[in-house]
């Protein structure tokens, strides 16, 4: 008697069902990393999924993501500051990544082959100093006829992704990527808006709070110190009785922009309450006063003109604290609590020692004190 599982047919029946059960795993394994993409609350947990869990669940030997910088709904979430926090190597910005991505998919078709092969200049906008993995493959991330990135998925096994492979897959999950950034993208901008103040622009004292809080963290970790600037407007209330409201809002949003252009990319400036903004900065009361002193003289220099092109002096007072912290993190909460009582009195003795000035309780540095 034949045995028919050793009949030709049989055998390719069983390839057959073999490589349908295999696709319908994988497809399952796709659903999975997709629905936490979707999900993603935030740009760094989309980045997560990306970067760590999808490698992982593919045995990825890497994933790289390069993202157009000229990307209107992109411009919050790859804003330099943003980027330096996330600090993810894998996530690329640069010109030349996005034109060598461009030349290689080619009409907006994936590309697949050896990164070996391809021209240093390739290999090291997407790859870096690191050896290329075996094969790759890029993927246009595609909304319509716009493309706002690309990803690159590499794998040690030479013959995984080249000429002839089935892409449909990957390609769909690409428009899930895409789909997926466009909806973190939009609630980053919804946060954004929540903890924006409407009127300057700057952060609101809520999204300050949680700043605080992670520098003081960064500051533990690390050993460093963090300070801050308490700044308020001197006489404001006379500019808003004197000239109107619609002047003293023109009077805050100069000087917010003022202090925003003083203090270093990577510090937060806050509109904390009424005329009164605070600076949270990376250094110690040296550096904090060097900064507060640049506020100080700017804002002086500030031309803010009346209906009647009359200008109106503009000073600020500026209250200076800064804290090496340690301990535990609610022992580094309490401290910066503390560094941020002690901003807030120096500001007030700063009006009460005569306005446009700066102080910090306890001795100064040189005659930065005061002016």
């Amino acid at each position: 008697m034949t045995n028919l599982a050793q009949t030709p047919l049989s055998d390719r029946l069983r390839s057959l069902v073999d490589t349908v059960q295999h696709n319908e795993r994988t497809l399952r394994r796709f659903q999975n990393v997709e629905l936490r993409l979707i999900g993603a609350q935030d740009f760094g947990a989309f980045l997560d999924t990306l970067f760590s869990h999808l490698p992982q669940e593919f045995s990825l030997a890497s994933v790289t993501l390069w993202l157009d910088a000229r990307a209107p709904m992109l411009l919050d979430l790859i804003e330099p500051v943003a980027l330096r926090a996330l600090d993810h190597a894998n996530l690329k910005t640069s010109r030349e990544g996005g034109l060598a991505a461009r030349d290689l998919c080619e009409e907006g078709r994936p590309w697949l082959g050896k990164p070996g092969e391809l021209s240093d200049m390739v290999r090291q906008a997407f790859f870096g100093a690191a050896p290329p993995p075996a094969s790759a493959i890029m993927l246009p991330l595609a909304a319509g006829d716009t493309v706002s990135g690309y990803l690159c998925l590499g794998s040690d096994d030479p013959a995984r992704f080249g000429d002839g492979m089935a892409t449909d897959i990957l390609e769909r999950f690409a428009s899930i990527v895409t789909a997926s950034l466009d909806n973190v993208a939009h609630r980053e901008r919804l946060k954004q808006l929540g903890m924006t103040d409407s009127l300057t622009g700057l952060a609101n004292r809520r999204y300050f709070d949680e700043r605080l809080r992670e520098e003081l963290m960064r500051a533990v970790r690390y050993g460093v110190p963090v300070a801050c600037l308490f700044i308020d407007i001197d006489s404001f209330k006379r500019i808003n009785d004197t000239y109107g409201h619609q002047t003293g809002d023109r009077a805050l949003a100069v000087v917010a922009a003022c202090v925003r252009q003083q203090v270093r990319l990577g510090d937060t400036v806050a509109r904390y309450g009424g005329e009164e903004f605070a600076a949270l900065l990376q250094g110690d009361r040296s550096d904090a006063l060097a900064v507060a002193e640049r506020v100080r003289l700017a804002v002086e220099r500030l031309d803010l003109h009346d209906d009647h092109g009359q200008r109106i002096a503009l000073t600020v007072s500026i209250g200076v604290a800064a804290r090496r912290v340690g301990g535990t993190a609610a022992e580094a909460v309490s401290l910066g609590r503390e560094m941020i009582e002690e901003a807030d009195r120096a500001m007030f003795q700063a009006k009460r020692n005569g306005r446009n000035r700066i102080e910090a309780l306890g001795k100064l540095a040189g005659d930065q004190a005061g002016h």
